[in-house]
Formats: C-alpha cells, sequence, structure tokens
C-alpha cells in the first residue's frame, strides 16, 4: 500500500510596505500576499471618479511585458477616456506593474485586464485557479480579503486602499505550500463602479 502523501504547509503571511520591492517577497516561504501600499492620490481619485462608466477603459489581451503599454493605452483610446495627466499616468504605472509582475514571476507572456465591475458577479471569497495574481483598484474600494475560513467568510476581513497593488498566491502556486488566503470583489453598493487592473501569467 502506497504511504499517504504528507501535509502541505499553509502559507498565510501578508507582506506590506511601502515600496515596489516588497512585490517581490511574495516568493517567500510562507507568504500568501504581497502588498505595496502606494501613496494616495485624491488628485487622481477625483479624475478618475468623475469619468462616466461608459468612457472607463476596458481590456482583456495577452501581451509580452513590454507591450503592456501599448496594450493600454490603445484601450483608454477606444473608451475615449479623457486624455491628460492622469490617463498617462494610469498607462505608465499599470505597465510598469505589469513588467514588475511579468520579472517576479519569470513570465514572458501575460494575461492583462482592466475590468469595469458594476455587480456582485465577484463576492464570494476564493482563491483563484492560477499561480499568482497582481490586483490593483484604480477606481471604488478595494479588493477585500483573510484568511481562508473552515467555513462561511474570513473574519476578520480586510481591504486594500485604491492604489494599492497586491499579490496574491493562487491555487496553482508551484511548490509545496498550499495558500491559506482568500479574496474577494467588495459588494458593490448602488450606484457605484470599480476600475480594476488584473494581472495573470499567460
Amino acid at each position: 500500500m502506497n504511504a499517504p502523501a504528507p501535509l502541505r504547509g499553509l502559507a498565510a503571511h501578508v507582506a506590506a510596505g511601502e515600496r515596489p520591492e516588497i512585490l517581490s517577497r511574495i516568493r517567500e516561504p510562507g507568504v500568501a500576499a504581497a502588498i505595496w501600499r502606494r501613496a494616495e492620490d485624491p488628485a487622481f481619485a477625483e479624475w478618475v471618479e468623475a469619468i462616466p462608466p461608459g468612457r472607463l477603459p476596458r481590456l482583456r489581451t495577452e501581451t509580452p511585458p513590454e507591450a503592456a503599454a501599448a496594450a493600454l493605452g490603445a484601450a483608454l483610446a477606444a473608451a475615449e477616456t479623457p486624455e491628460g495627466e492622469h490617463a498617462a499616468r494610469m498607462v505608465a504605472e499599470c505597465a510598469a506593474l505589469a513588467r514588475r509582475f511579468a520579472e517576479i514571476m519569470g513570465a514572458k507572456r501575460l494575461r492583462l485586464r482592466l475590468d469595469v465591475v458594476e455587480d456582485d458577479g465577484c463576492r464570494r471569497f476564493h482563491l483563484d485557479n492560477v499561480p499568482a495574481r497582481l490586483l490593483m483598484t484604480l477606481r471604488g474600494r478595494g479588493t477585500e480579503y483573510g484568511a481562508l475560513p473552515e467555513a462561511g467568510d474570513p473574519d476578520p476581513v480586510f481591504r486594500l486602499p485604491a492604489l494599492a497593488a497586491a499579490i496574491f498566491r493562487g491555487a496553482r502556486w508551484p511548490g509545496p505550500e498550499a495558500t491559506g488566503l482568500v479574496h474577494r470583489s467588495p459588494p458593490i453598493r448602488a450606484g457605484e463602479t470599480r476600475l480594476l487592473l488584473v494581472v495573470d501569467i499567460a
């Protein structure tokens, strides 16, 4: 008779910091999420909140990291998102995050998304069926997360600030550790629209 498989360890630590280098800690043993707590920008928040939902950029594409800026810029142009300093910043910073994620994960191609969220389609806590995923909320309330519960929802529940960038380990993370952290989009309030950057390995 075969011996039982050894139990996998559980990664549940959250590494958080004020500098982008913190994101690389996702590769450390025991780390289930790495969060870059980026500085708030009231001027950018005012700009992006004022955009009509129909002019927020939507994107689903597969691209090499070095072409992320072109794909993002094309999405803003297609949606007729208002041009200017803040639009240029959105493209540049999202593209830089995509490249950083690719470097950390050793990925030559990425799946890049800008999701406009207006419903509760992703309100259940879950573990993504990917090795890892980068999330950043550009408009609206940030992603919620917590320790994997035995039943029901996590308690306590934490929320990322807007513009914070986070890499969460997924169900297909390579290595011996299971991931002990789940996340979700916050339940949508009436009239609320979120804009979310999602980056995966292609």
